[in-house]
């Protein structure tokens, strides 16, 4: 046991850090604070930084993230009443900064060889400090859980991130609450830190009006290809960003992407300690990597764990009405592209051992219970021929896709744009090379060299026959994905063609392998022939239950909504049908696509045009080498007819263009169900859609009338004593039945014409607000006329 004195003089010179770290807002001042938290720590055993941990590391994530509660002298609580990171953050500091001292004094705090990260292990060894993580900084679809008793009860089997986390309250008893170690803890608030600044940023770019033009220069370096951003541009954005350097820091020290015997350059530090469990590395890497999947890429998905693992423990997840058309998070595309392109390293080393497991399920969802020593083999055996890929499969997809469906008409499509990026990068991991992170490599590491990366230089080369294992287990990337991806073009095309045009152009592959493995998976997957092991595409037909498995559970509850306008509403891609021949299929989509964007681009004057003209141009060489040969005929436009306006009109009319409402939309599908347009009231809209949908499948006037079955009257026979009516209030009865009956009569009789003609109910013309107005001010005329007729009494 420390003597009294000694524990007393530890606390004081915690809470006197506490108190240097509020202070801390200058570079000066905190690079001071950080050499003294190093100071203090390296000077102290684990027992006697007990006090550093429980007072003194809340505050300082506060203070480093820029979360609003470390403003008092007093210790805080954790971080709780979090509305938005604060600009005056240390690593937001850092990254504005032009000192470069600076930022490396925070990164040397943080890094994971720091003296800091060797103090976490230690106290965690010891299980000496644990920290409640506030329920309303969890990914969303775990708060819903923590909010039901007994979907509690099931979340630490459900996903293994939580296994051993969930404890009861015990303080409300019942409640649930997630009780994490100094380094889970660190890594929760590391994760959620850029969800976020992004819901702050999107919170703020919805007060900047809609007409307001994000131009190409400002964000085309997203996208592959565009020569907008040179390698030294990326060179100065991984220098100024301290967040993406600790990024890399930490997947490069605790997500191996070699076997476990690979070299490891920070395995001295926070790697060899335990979290009850066998205290191996995979455990660590699976960890870290289970934290940013779903902080970044489940998060608000309605959907967040596979439908078999969910069926297979009774749950069911009500989050549908609830999240609704929620889209991802904006501004998480430069951390999730580097994490996709890390993980994906794993398959580049080991691309020869895809040919195993290729077919196999997912080993992050396989297992339902906590990691073990006896089910830890699984794991390693997976990691040690690239299985990270495996992990993300799942949620990246969702995520890509509800980015696409979910992104709101109107709006910019920059962070769309950035998920466009992490999309093909992760289709094209034959591209990604070690020498991709020789940037941040230099940063994090100074100078020194990796042995096994001077091993595995190469230049970044196309698409090979070995990758067939990956391109069959990613298939809907391919193929389902890029039907998806056709709508959103379609839908966002008017607001900025060069950049639209240009992302298709970059999805669209010339790799013949390649384009022809897709095509014989496609056509095996339409196919009415038995599996035969005599046939040459026996192989193939061994993926096809895999495909059609993850259809239905990756676009689980995903399809283009009733009121989105997406171009594939009435046609949801429920099959791949990126080959298929219908006006549905991909090849008339992109044609008409093709049509359409030659319109746009022919509006633009300048030196601009013959920039569009030659976008064109490729975009018609991929599309016919896609499909074979010539397939897309020009359309000759003259100058008088080169209006942009008209030729929306008559090609296809997108909801709105900036703030101005069209009048006569083109939409393909239900009238009633069209995009929901300025002039409309929303709610009121979407409550009279319903309420004429349930009126048209009571009265049956979704299905046509029969024309065999002609129509039949009832008679009714009435005696003759019954024709003279005994009194007057018999005489009202029969009267009052005449009446009834005689409206029962038009009723049916309009219905039946209705069923006729095909009309149907459609209240919708009510939702309108000039429709709104005038009832609103008929009411309030009649309220005012009622009270000066009674004031004047």
């Amino acid at each position: 046991m420390l003597p009294h004195s000694y524990t007393f003089d530890s606390l004081s010179q915690t809470q006197d850090l506490t108190s240097a770290i509020l202070a801390s807002n200058t570079p000066t001042t905190i690079s001071a604070t950080c050499a003294s938290i190093d100071s203090f720590l390296h000077s102290h055993s684990p027992d006697q930084s007990r006090h550093f941990f429980s007072i003194t590391f809340p505050t300082l994530i506060c203070k480093l993230f820029g979360f609003d509660d470390a403003t008092s002298p007093s210790p805080p609580p954790p971080p709780r009443k979090l509305q938005h990171p604060q600009s005056n953050g240390w690593i937001e500091l850092a990254s504005q900064s032009n000192h470069p001292d600076f930022s490396a004094n925070i990164f040397s705090l943080l890094s994971p060889n720091g003296t800091l990260m060797n103090s976490i292990s230690a106290v965690d060894r010891h299980s000496l400090v644990k920290y409640v993580f506030p329920i309303e900084r969890l990914p969303v679809w775990v708060r819903f859980m923590l909010s039901n008793e007994k979907a509690c009860r099931v979340l630490s089997d459900l996903c293994r991130l939580f296994k051993g986390k969930v404890k009861e309250d015990s303080i409300k008893g019942s409640l649930c609450q997630i009780q994490l170690n100094v380094i889970e803890y660190y890594m929760f608030w590391f994760a959620y830190y850029p969800v976020c600044k992004g819901n702050s940023e999107n919170l703020d770019s919805n007060s900047v009006k809609r007409s307001k033009k994000f131009r190409l220069e400002n964000w085309t370096h997203s996208i592959r290809g565009f020569s907008g951003l040179n390698k030294r541009e990326m060179e100065q954005k991984f220098e100024g960003n301290l967040y993406i350097q600790l990024l890399y820091a930490y997947l490069h020290a605790f997500v191996p992407i070699f076997d476990l015997g690979a070299h490891q350059p920070y395995r001295s530090s926070i790697l060899n300690y335990s979290l009850k469990c066998d205290g191996s590395v995979i455990f660590r890497a699976e960890f870290l990597v289970n934290v940013f999947v779903h902080y970044w890429l489940v998060d608000n998905d309605f959907s967040p764990l596979p439908v078999n693992v969910c069926k297979s423990f009774g749950v069911s997840f009500p989050f549908r009405s609830v999240l609704g058309e929620t889209p991802p998070t904006s501004g998480l595309g430069e951390a999730v592209k580097l994490f996709v392109k890390y993980l994906n390293l794993s398959s580049v080393i080991s691309t020869d051992g895809f040919g195993k497991i290729e077919h196999s399920e997912s080993p992050s969802w396989r297992v339902s219970g906590g990691f073990d020593s006896g089910k830890s083999r699984d794991v390693v055996s997976l990691c040690s021929v690239g299985s990270w890929n495996s992990w993300i499969q799942r949620p990246l997809y969702r995520f890509i896709l509800r980015t696409f469906l979910f992104c709101p008409v109107g709006s910019s499509i920059k962070n769309a744009s950035q998920v466009f990026s992490v999309w093909v990068t992760y289709m094209e991991p034959w591209t990604v090379s070690l020498d991709d992170f020789a940037e941040l490599d230099a940063i994090v590491n100074g100078s020194s060299k990796d042995v096994r990366k001077q091993e595995l230089q190469s230049e970044a080369s196309g698409y090979l026959p070995l990758w067939q294992g990956y391109v069959l287990s990613n298939y809907l990337y391919y193929s389902s994905l890029v039907m998806h991806f056709i709508g959103f073009a379609h839908k966002f095309l008017h607001t900025d063609p060069e950049v639209i045009v240009d992302m298709v152009i970059s999805l669209l592959t010339s790799s013949k392998e390649l384009v022809d493995l897709i095509k014989n998976v496609d056509t095996v997957f339409h196919s009415k022939q038995a599996v035969s092991s005599k046939s040459t595409l026996n192989s193939t037909y061994r993926v096809v239950p895999s495909i059609q498995e993850q259809l239905q559970d990756w676009e689980d509850g995903l399809c283009e909504s009733d009121a989105d306008g997406s171009f594939l509403h009435e046609n949801w891609n429920k099959d791949l049908r990126l080959f298929s021949d219908g006006e549905d299929g991909g090849q008339q989509l992109l044609q008409l696509f093709i049509m359409r964007a030659e319109a746009e681009l022919q509006g633009i004057s300048g030196d601009n045009l013959s920039h569009g003209l030659k976008l064109i141009d490729s975009l018609k060489a991929k599309v016919g080498y896609l499909f074979g040969g010539s397939m897309v005929k020009p359309i000759p436009i003259s100058p008088e007819l080169r209006q942009p306006q008209h030729l929306r009109d008559e090609i296809f009319k997108p909801r709105r263009v900036g703030n101005q409402t069209l009048a006569n939309i083109t939409y393909k599908g239900d009238w009633m169900k069209r995009p929901i347009s300025d002039d409309e009231v929303a709610w009121l809209a979407k409550l009279l859609i319903w309420l004429s949908s349930w009126l048209n499948e009571s009265l049956g006037l979704n299905c046509p009338e029969n024309t065999d079955v002609g129509s039949k009257w009832s008679y009714v026979d009435v005696p003759g004593d019954a024709a003279s009516a005994s009194g007057p209030g018999e005489a009202m009865k029969t009267l009052v039945c005449l009446m009834g009956s005689w409206l029962l009569m038009m009723g049916a009789m309009t219905v039946r014409l209705m069923r006729k003609h095909g009309l149907r109910v459609n209240l919708r013309v009510l939702a309108s607000k000039k429709v709104v107005m005038v009832l609103l001010l008929s009411v309030v005329f009649s309220v005012f006329k009622k009270a000066f007729g009674l004031f004047h009494r």
